[in-house]
């Protein structure tokens, strides 16, 4: 895999990965059941409020139960004194008390069967709740579980091809290095057979070559010198010793020359030179 597809395959990635999370359906069915949750809370307050509607009713139908109560008593009391005017009035406030009572009977009656649609809405509800939890956290699991396997499969596939770029790449360092072995091989062998050493060594070997003789030459003068040293010291005696002949000297005697010693001198120099 190159740089290029390489880089191709992570932007396909990441954008995979937006897209999915775009279209996730688990966060779909997450709101889904939260809507869900937020329409059975509004019909618990939906109840709470009728409920509480109808104990302010039921409440005020107590009260103007005991004022119908007060009012028959009253009428009671304004016949006993004769007083049928009083007891009118009294009858007349119970009657409306009554009317009232029989309002608010229809009002709680009403409100009671609201409330128990709501109960009923409410457990109905609950049970479409339940069942959908279940299904979501199902569908929840499944597709989590088919979202690991898609990412496990990418994965693979982004694997392989990095496999086989490893692959080629070890493959190219395996033939670099069996070269570098081969050419290893050559020089070793050319050392071993001496061509390799005399192509570098031709230098150095030109160089010995100029010392010797370089060497030889001055060995040569040196031993002309003492040629000729010893020519002239050859001569000077035989002239001395000419000289003696003619006129002889009494008093100074020649110096003793041991010619075993100049022999020995001569071939030490002989062996030196050879």
């Amino acid at each position: 895999m190159g740089i290029l597809s390489r880089a191709s395959y992570v932007i396909r990635s990441k954008l995979n990965a937006v897209l999915n999370r775009a279209e996730d359906p688990t966060q779909s069915l997450d709101y889904s059941y939260e809507q869900l949750r937020d329409e059975l809370q509004d019909v618990k307050e939906g109840i709470a409020d009728l409920t509480t509607q109808k104990k302010r009713l039921e409440i005020q139908k107590r009260r103007l139960e005991d004022n119908v109560e007060k009012h028959n008593e009253q009428a009671r009391e304004a016949v006993r004194q004769d007083r049928d005017d009083l007891a009118r009035r009294a009858l007349e406030k119970k009657t409306q008390k009554m009317t009232q009572i029989e309002e608010l009977e229809g009002q709680i009656d009403s409100l009671q069967r609201k409330q128990d649609e709501l109960v009923e809405k409410k457990t109905d509800l609950k049970r479409r709740i339940e069942e959908f939890r279940t299904r979501k956290e199902t569908m929840k699991a499944r597709y989590e579980a088919a979202e690991a396997s898609a990412r496990v499969s990418e994965s693979m596939t982004g694997a392989g091809e990095d496999v086989e770029d490893v692959n080629r790449q070890i493959e190219r360092a395996q033939r670099r290095t069996e070269e570098m072995e081969a050419r290893a091989a050559a020089l070793d062998e050319l050392r071993e057979s001496g061509a390799l050493e005399s192509a570098v060594s031709e230098t150095d070997e030109l160089d010995r070559e100029l010392a010797e003789l370089s060497d030889d030459a001055a060995i040569d003068a040196e031993l002309d010198t003492l040629k000729s040293e010893v020519g002239e010291g050859e001569a000077a005696d035989a002239g001395e010793e000419a000289v003696e002949a003619v006129e002889p000297d009494t008093d100074a005697e020649p110096p003793a020359v041991d010619e075993r010693e100049v022999e020995a001198e001569l071939e030490e120099l002989k062996e030196e030179e050879g």
